[in-house]
């Protein structure tokens, strides 16, 4: 197999990402990194990674929320306790838990690589400046766009994909819907679930993962947080998906070959720190693998188109 990255085919790796999208995607880059089986992983505790990492060797500590510098430090006292002997490189795709192990790492005089997250689709997040900046790793960006001989570009994750239409039965109605907000703490998403409540055709049954968003008038079954294989199951039963533009959640559904409807969280309505996700959304649906719309402009038709179209791996 050829590698996107042949200077770390057999390392043993310490590969570090905080939980959601920065997590997935590793999990989807470590083929073409061709890190040896003797890797390490260190992360969050959530019902993802203890799915996606199960049975692998994992470090699990504190959650570190957005500029949590706290936390940033408390990680890295967790990092100088593991066994570096056994560690040849560092990987990391973000985000503040990058900034807990490189230094570590520096000091341990390991080499560390950044690849930042394939939701900077025009440049790096304040994780991957401070990266740089500071000379902590090697970076990559996964977007040949913005690339620079700061920041090379190697591989996306996104080039393994590409969207299908495939017509509906003259019958067809959407009667199961999956809503899935992920973990962002400790924003809400009220808007979006407003949005759902108002377009989902009557009787359809509805699944809701909300993470943050607390809310006791729903119908259907509400989850605050659901496993990979729980989310894989709720997601391959609905008709439609209908999502938040957080990469992790998205990867999943582009790899279960699924083309949902991603609704970005907006900055305006507290809903996150920035609006990155806009953007995310934005690039995916001109790719023409999902539908994009805001909030407030949901309707029936987004979910009949987005249960039309089928996603299919490009690469393998």
């Amino acid at each position: 197999m050829t590698y996107a990255f042949p200077e770390l085919a057999g390392q043993r790796a310490l590969l570090v990402a905080s939980t959601g999208g920065h997590l997935e995607q590793l999990v989807q880059l470590e083929p073409v990194l061709g890190v040896s089986p003797q890797s390490q992983w260190m992360t969050f505790d959530s019902p993802q990674s203890r799915s996606l990492l199960a049975g692998r060797d994992a470090t699990i500590v504190p959650y570190i929320a957005s500029r949590d510098w706290r936390g940033v430090i408390r990680a890295a006292s967790e990092a100088t306790r593991l066994d570096w002997d056994s560690i040849d490189v560092v990987v990391s795709t973000g985000a503040a838990l990058a900034l807990s192990v490189f230094p570590v790492a520096r000091l341990r005089r390991t080499p560390a690589f950044y690849i930042e997250s394939v939701s900077r689709f025009d440049g790096p997040s304040l994780t991957g400046r401070l990266t740089q900046r500071l000379r902590l790793a090697t970076t990559f960006t996964q977007h040949a766009e913005w690339a620079t001989d700061q920041w090379q570009y190697r591989y996306s994750v996104l080039s393994a994909y590409e969207a299908a239409a495939e017509p509906l039965a003259e019958d067809f109605g959407i009667s199961r819907i999956f809503v899935t907000l992920g973990t962002i703490r400790p924003f809400r998403f009220d808007a979006l679930v407003d949005a759902v409540l108002a377009a989902a055709p009557e009787g359809a049954e509805i699944v809701w993962q909300l993470g943050e968003t607390d809310r006791t008038d729903l119908p259907g079954k509400v989850h605050r947080t659901i496993s990979v294989e729980d989310f894989d199951r709720e997601a391959m039963h609905a008709d439609v998906v209908v999502t938040h533009a957080g990469v992790g959640s998205t990867l999943r559904l582009l790899e279960l070959g699924i083309s949902p409807v991603l609704v970005p969280r907006r900055k305006a309505r507290g809903e996150h720190i920035d609006d990155h996700q806009t953007q995310v959304a934005s690039q995916l649906a001109a790719a023409g693998l999902l539908q994009r719309v805001d909030a407030p402009d949901l309707e029936l038709q987004h979910l009949l188109q987005a249960a039309a179209t089928r996603v299919h791996r490009t690469l393998d």
